[in-house]
């Protein structure tokens, strides 16, 4: 990478034996340039402004005059213009919350792909919630196929755009086109592979978007499963920071897996709305997710959690079943009759068109 394209790191440590390591840890690499270590907290709004860094990381327990939470406090208040991540112990629990100055939290120990890949996703996502200005994006999220994910995403895109807001559907299912299958698209259309490689344009989108009947926009997936691999985060990030600037809701369709691109569709979505159902493989791939999310530093604010076929009579017993909010936050209840809605979808309909009244139940 160009060191033009460095992202530039402040480090707040006051322990030398950490600060000694972390500079180890970046020694190795070229993506991250560390601009400074500073002990002493007082001194960091006038450094920060002076070398302008792209992400700050700051010791939790970091002594002296200014603690280490009051200072990311007061770099919140001062709008220094770059997210923080809070360095903390596992005796010291810290959750993530961009509204309060913590954009991510990293424990000790951690190792160097830890501590890259954190500065990395932190710095894409402010990047993202910056040039995107009011547009929100949305990924659909599930731990387990088969539980309607890809259906809800499509109908959740077009309940958005139904409302009058410019809208937008990724099929973020690279290896297998999800979207398409459901869809019915034709194998020739345009996908994400047909973007220009260096720098994308608004008026590339006109001709590589599938606009579906319901008025929705869609990126599709590439037609074939090899062609996935083609596909890099850096695309990623490039496709999404275009989008935000003409889009006001992004609907992204993820596949399972948390692999390296679905992790950068994650990290850049404002909420991840994750799919569940009452059968024992989804809810322990959930609570798996769920530690992952936490050991990320997602803060709890942005998953949340729809119980989809609830009042279906498979699955666990309903005696049984966990209540509704033991995975987090719950944002809907989704109820039959599941065999109204099929029909629609199959023929390449948004599962809403022949109800467009009809509301999710909500608890």
């Amino acid at each position: 990478m160009a060191g033009t394209n460095q992202i530039r790191l402040l480090v707040i440590e006051d322990v030398p034996q950490v600060a000694q390591y972390i500079r180890g840890l970046l020694n190795s690499q070229s993506q991250i340039k560390l601009l400074d270590v500073l002990a002493d907290g007082s001194k960091v709004s006038g450094q920060a402004q002076q070398l302008r860094p792209d992400v700050i990381i700051v010791d939790a327990l970091l002594q002296g005059r200014t603690k280490g939470l009051h200072l990311v406090q007061q770099l919140h208040e001062q709008k220094i213009g770059a997210p923080v991540i809070v360095l903390t112990v596992p005796q010291n629990p810290i959750e993530s919350d961009p509204d309060r100055g913590i954009h991510a939290v990293l424990s000790m120990p951690f190792s160097g792909y830890d501590l890259i890949n954190r500065i990395q996703n932190v710095h894409m996502a402010f990047q993202a919630s910056e040039e995107g200005g009011s547009s929100r994006l949305f990924s659909v999220f599930a731990p387990k196929g088969g539980v309607g994910k890809t259906t809800i995403a499509f109908n959740l895109a077009v309940a958005i755009a139904q409302q009058g807001r410019r809208t937008v559907l990724i099929d973020g299912s690279l290896q297998f086109g999800d979207m398409r299958a459901l869809l019915k698209v034709p194998v020739d259309a345009p996908s994400i592979l047909d973007l220009p490689t260096d720098r994308i344009q608004e008026s590339d989108l006109q001709d590589v978007l599938w606009r579906d009947p319901s008025g929705v926009d869609i990126l599709l997936a590439p037609p074939r499963v090899e062609m996935a691999e083609m596909v890099t985060v850096r695309d990623v990030d490039k496709v999404l920071s275009i989008l935000r600037h003409v889009y006001e809701v992004i609907v992204l369709d993820t596949p399972s897996a948390l692999s390296d691109i679905n992790l950068a569709f994650l990290d850049a979505s404002d909420t991840i709305l994750e799919i569940v159902t009452y059968d024992s493989t989804t809810i322990h791939n959930t609570i798996a997710v769920a530690d992952a999310f936490r050991t990320i530093g997602y803060p709890a604010s942005k998953v949340r959690y729809l119980i989809n076929r609830s009042d279906s009579p498979g699955g666990i017993a309903p005696d049984a079943r966990p209540r509704p909010g033991a995975f987090g936050r719950l944002g809907w209840i989704a109820r039959g009759p599941v065999q109204q809605r099929r029909p629609p979808v199959r023929a390449g309909q948004p599962g809403r068109g022949d109800q467009p009244g009809r509301q999710p139940s909500r608890q």
